[in-house]
């Protein structure tokens, strides 16, 4: 060192803190880069995203590799400014020049490359993987050296380096990426795809027609009042019964009752005859599940039973997309809807039969769904009894006002919005 001068040393000190800091970015840089942005590149053949996987796929060999080099520098960085020090202001200097190269090391090959290196991981990452690689197939014996030996004291520790964790993301964190996605996704495509990963938490109960609403052409009635009931349908599909809806037989597509009427054919016995066989779909089928079900048996609708065959209701293949896209027909609001009408005084009649999950959608409410899908059972689960009319008690916050009670059913409520305290569930 005494034949080289000190200005030559004052060059060798800076491409040192150069490197340093080319180390240090790359480091924040390959960790900090999108791992599935990463793999989307990768898939387009992208060369710089190939090069990064490739030091990835091994990560414990990718930070021995810098984590070696970046020490060697600093060490070395701090021979050569000690010797600076000594020549320039004695023994004395040595103890100064150690704290001002830790301030220039911080300053210049820590902290600064590294934020760069956060903000933009991508245009540090793929440049920097092409001299890593390099540098990975020269060093590459202390680079297996070392990580035998950290991997070792990890054994001993009870880690093996093969428990890597998977960067993998459940359904409710692809949720929070879509609804984080901002500008880059419109908000109705955001929607649509946070209904779809909602599709495994609701089950066939949450959106079926109730058996109680069920409508249907009793093929026991007389034939011209099964003609006038053809006629005045409102659906496509049609469901046929003997006397009861326990007794289903099965539907009728209107396309096929339009065939037998062109023909002439129209008679109670080839309308029996062209009956659809019904698909029946176990409660507490999730959504999901249900429409790829529905895929494979080419089927567009199908009746809930549970565990003992009773009916419990119908469930379409549309019902399940308008959960996806929203409603294909009317929306439900205050002044339209046939369940929840707005008074003057600003609250809410609503239908006892109404289903929760229905209403919240629309009214932007917050009843409980969890458990009753009705408004008549979520009230009666929450006092334990059947009341009586004029009764009044808050629900899920809400206060609610018992306005009709008959046949052991709640038929009216009225739900005043405005005076909706919110509920804080404490964990003991």
């Amino acid at each position: 060192m005494d034949n080289i001068s000190t200005e030559t040393l004052f060059v060798i000190l800076g491409v040192l803190i150069l490197v340093s800091a080319y180390f240090s970015s790359s480091e924040t840089g390959m960790m900090s880069i999108n791992r599935y942005r990463l793999r989307h590149l990768e898939n387009q053949k992208h060369k710089g995203a190939i090069r990064v996987s490739k030091l990835l796929a091994t990560p414990d060999k990718l930070i021995g590799l810098i984590l070696i080099g970046n020490n060697l520098v600093n060490i070395f960085a701090s021979l050569i400014a000690g010797i600076i020090a000594e020549r320039l202001y004695g023994d004395a200097g040595i103890f100064y020049a150690g704290l001002l190269l830790t301030f220039v090391i911080l300053i210049f090959a820590e902290v600064t490359p590294k934020t760069l290196a956060a903000l933009y991981p991508e245009k540090i990452a793929f440049p920097s993987s092409i001299l890593l690689n390099i540098l990975l197939k020269l060093l590459y014996p202390f680079v297996l050296a070392v990580n035998w030996l950290t991997n070792g004291i990890l054994k001993v520790i009870g880690i093996s380096s093969e428990q890597r964790e998977q960067h993998t993301l459940s359904s409710e964190e692809l949720k929070t990426v879509v609804n984080e996605a901002g500008g880059l996704l419109p908000k109705r495509d955001q929607s649509m795809l946070v209904s779809i990963l909602e599709l495994e938490k609701i089950t066939v109960e949450d959106i079926m027609i109730p058996r109680s609403e069920l409508q249907g052409i009793d093929i026991n009635d007389d034939w011209k009042i099964i003609q006038k009931q053809l006629t005045q349908a409102n659906h496509t599909r049609v469901l046929l019964y003997r006397d009861s809806i326990d007794d289903v037989v099965g539907y009728i597509h209107m396309r096929d009752a339009l065939k037998l009427l062109s023909k002439k054919q129209f008679t109670k016995a080839t309308l029996v005859r062209a009956v659809k066989e019904l698909y029946f779909i176990p409660e507490g089928t999730t959504l999901n599940v249900q429409l790829l079900k529905f895929q494979h048996a080419k089927e567009r609708l199908g009746l809930v039973v549970d565990e003992y065959g009773d009916i419990q209701g119908l469930v379409t293949l549309e019902d399940i997309l308008e959960e996806i896209v929203g409603d294909f027909t009317t929306t439900m609001t205050p002044a339209t809807s046939e369940e929840v009408n707005l008074q003057p005084d600003g609250s809410y009649l609503v239908d006892g039969s109404a289903n929760i999950r229905d209403i919240n959608k629309e009214m932007s409410w917050n009843f409980a769904s969890d458990g009753p899908k009705t408004l008549n059972g979520l009230i009666i689960e929450h006092l334990e009894d059947i009341p009586e009319a004029n009764l009044s008690v808050r629900v899920s916050g809400y206060p609610v006002e018992i306005i009709d009670v008959s046949d052991n059913m709640i038929k009216t409520v009225r739900i005043l919005p405005e005076f909706y305290q919110e509920i804080e569930e404490t964990e003991e």
